[in-house]
């Protein structure tokens, strides 16, 4: 019992040290993860380029955002590791205790068998002396040493009877109490499962509630982004961009203008002049006239897409990504017009 004593002292001594190594990787990964978010932003400030007060002010929203969030995850996977290593520590101590309890019922049982064997050794002894009595006693007188053997047969019979019921009774108490331990054993083992269900139960509903709450944040980010006017503030080059559209959507016009009136011409040649179909000439002046009727809608297409980019100018929204919702660069809006995705959106198409 001493020993099992001083082996779970030392098994508890020696997995102190452990939870609290488990702790400290936990603790200077939560420290890590809270600096290391602040450099990023001052270097990204250094390296781009110079923007206007309200694209800054909103990138650097987005970055301490960022930050947050992979500093609220790295905090939350070492509170994880921790709680790990509080069970592993409870587990362990548990098992510590069972083999204590263990070891302790087989010295009891060794013990008891033990002082089974003293009395049966001593009964054997006093049998030995009576029979030698009984010997001594034999020559002194025959009657009386069949009268003590008689007596003594029967009371070796009683003996042998209440041996055989002691027996009995210690086995049938054994084995009661090996019921009993089982039954404690079972009925320990229900409430772990069941605490180990509710523990679980509970860690999966607070899981839940967190990747909600991320798809919120998520949500409402992504909402902000649908709504932005990266050039609200920047009116010149929304003035520069609505002349540039304007210019577009005259010089398209007159293109369809002209495509139509190529096209009606050819109609009416066609009309007044006999062509030879066998050459296929007929055939070739319509194939011309429908590519430019085709130009001709083609080109009205474009004329609805810069009206709809003029309405946009006009609300401060023209420049952002239909796909990703980011601005789109001022380059891009001045060489292609109109434009309604960023690069990496349209090269995903």
């Amino acid at each position: 019992m001493a020993a099992s004593a001083k082996t779970t002292s030392k098994a508890a001594s020696k997995k102190v040290p452990a939870k609290k190594a488990a702790k400290a990787p936990a603790k200077a990964a939560a420290k890590k993860s809270a600096k290391a978010p602040a450099k990023n932003p001052a270097k990204s400030s250094a390296k781009t380029p110079a923007k206007t007060p309200a694209t800054k002010s909103a990138a650097q929203r987005e970055r301490e955002a960022k930050a947050k969030a992979a500093a609220a995850a790295k905090a939350k996977a070492a509170k994880e590791r921790e709680a790990r290593a509080r069970a592993a520590e409870k587990e362990r101590e548990a098992k510590a205790k069972a083999a204590a309890a263990a070891k302790a019922a087989k010295e009891r049982e060794a013990r008891a068998r033990a002082a089974e064997k003293e009395r049966e050794a001593k009964a054997k002894a006093a049998a030995a002396a009576k029979a030698k009595a009984a010997k001594e006693r034999e020559a002194k007188a025959r009657a009386a040493q069949r009268e003590r053997e008689a007596k003594a047969k029967a009371a070796a019979r009683a003996r042998e009877l209440e041996r055989k019921a002691r027996e009995k009774a210690a086995v049938e108490a054994k084995r009661q109490r090996e019921i009993e331990a089982k039954k404690k054993a079972v009925e320990a083992e229900r409430l772990r499962k069941l605490r180990e269900i509710e523990r679980r139960e509970t860690d999966e509903r607070k899981r839940q509630e967190r990747r909600e709450a991320e798809e919120r944040k998520r949500q409402e980010a992504l909402e902000r982004k649908m709504h932005s006017k990266p050039y609200a503030e920047d009116l010149a080059f929304l003035e520069e961009l609505r002349g540039l559209l304007e210019e577009t959507r005259a010089s398209t016009m007159h293109q369809i203008d002209i495509a139509e009136s190529e096209a009606n011409e050819m109609l009416v040649d066609r009309e007044r002049l006999e062509y030879d179909d066998e050459d296929g000439t007929g055939a070739a002046s319509d194939i011309q006239r429908d590519q430019l009727k085709e130009f001709a809608t083609t080109l009205r297409t474009k004329v609805d897409e810069i009206d709809v980019a003029l309405a946009r100018v006009a609300d401060g929204s023209y420049g952002r990504c239909d796909g990703c919702y980011e601005p789109i660069g001022q380059a891009r809006l001045r060489a292609q017009l109109p434009v309604f995705t960023c690069v990496s959106c349209r090269a995903a198409v």
